[in-house]
């Protein structure tokens, strides 16, 4: 694939398509994925079985010492179920950002594609520092920018099924200069191909900046990147719209996650309600064009068979609290179909 022939279009991991047929968007998921910390992978140990009576155990850290199951997406049939739930509830597409560290399966998200008629647009590059090959530690801005512009032209992780969008590339608190390398290697590597960049910024309220100012420091636009789990890093209208303005496109990827509880940082998680004030005022500032949204389902409890909300969530149940809270169709249509369609087209 040439990049001349992906101008204009959307990559899925089924070929190319017109961006008129994108439909509603989620646009940070995961569906075929290992988020397990890479030093408990070979521990057999993987805990219990998930049932009704311990997944909210699970879900809160406290009181079942091993949960391996939890952290792994390796159930295609699963999958596959979940996405036409997602299809029926008025879900077209999915951003599956599982990257380099994470476990992807290529080959795999075909098989559900074809199997679902949802379309998938699959994510490539390398997640935070601590997941990547020791390897990565010497490697070059070159070397990773090739293997990236390789991932989205020719194919990703030994097979010839092609990324649409280079992401979630990883970022710690503190960024560490694997990580920065990694980046500075996207920002050649978007150049190169036309596709656009999605971030997962370490845990500290002023690291989503830092991206943002690095991005512009090294002279590139901030107009086709994503800054991820906004909702578990950012917490005041300052910053956010500080943010915005800078650019970039602000993600808010974690609804359904309606327990104030996250385990990997000490802070207080928004629900739902919250996160739509959140972005009510960046639209009041103007900032409708940068705003996404999505769940980040990367943990079989969020699963609806496994007693959590699903691909569905937001279609299902945000949606119609948007309309209740004063959201308009166009508004709705902006950040669902729109933004996703205008980031996801290479150009």
């Amino acid at each position: 694939m040439t990049r001349a022939a992906l101008k204009g279009r959307i990559q899925t991991v089924l070929g190319p398509i017109e961006p008129a047929k994108l439909g509603r968007t989620l646009m940070h998921e995961h569906v075929l994925c290992d988020i397990r910390p890479p030093a408990t992978r070979g521990d057999n140990d993987l805990g219990p079985e998930i049932t009704l009576e311990n997944v909210w155990q699970i879900n809160h850290g406290h009181g079942i010492k091993r949960a391996g199951r939890k952290y792994m997406l390796d159930l295609e049939d699963v999958a596959t179920r979940e996405i036409r739930m997602m299809k029926h509830d008025g879900g077209d597409a999915i951003v599956e950002l599982t990257c380099g560290g994470l476990s992807p399966d290529p080959k795999g998200l075909q098989r559900i594609a074809a199997g679902t008629g949802v379309h998938l647009i699959m994510g490539c590059g390398y997640y935070v520092d601590d997941y990547q090959d020791p390897k990565n530690q010497s490697r070059t801005v070159e070397d990773f920018a090739a293997e990236m512009s390789g991932q989205i032209l020719d194919g990703a992780w030994g097979t010839d099924v092609r990324a649409g969008m280079i992401g979630e590339i990883g970022c710690s608190a503190p960024w560490t200069d694997t990580e920065k390398r990694v980046m500075q290697a996207a920002l050649i590597a978007a150049a190169e191909t036309g596709a656009a960049i999605n971030v997962h910024p370490g845990r500290d309220p002023d690291q989503p900046q830092q991206v943002a100012d690095f991005i512009g420091a090294a002279g590139h636009s901030t107009e086709r990147v994503v800054i991820s789990h906004i909702d578990r890093t950012i917490f005041d209208e300052e910053r956010l719209l500080r943010l915005a303005d800078s650019g970039v496109t602000v993600e808010f990827d974690l609804f359904g996650q309606e327990a104030s509880y996250y385990g990997l940082s000490d802070i207080d998680m928004p629900n739902d309600a919250t996160r739509l004030k959140l972005i009510r005022a960046l639209i009041a500032h103007g900032h409708l064009e940068r705003v996404v949204i999505s769940h980040d389902i990367c943990y079989r409890t969020r699963l609806a068979s496994f007693g959590g909300h699903g691909y569905g969530h937001i279609f299902r149940n945000v949606v119609p609290m948007m309309k209740k809270r004063g959201y308009g169709e166009a508004e709705i249509d902006a950040i669902l179909v729109g933004n996703p369609r205008r980031l996801l087209t290479f150009v």
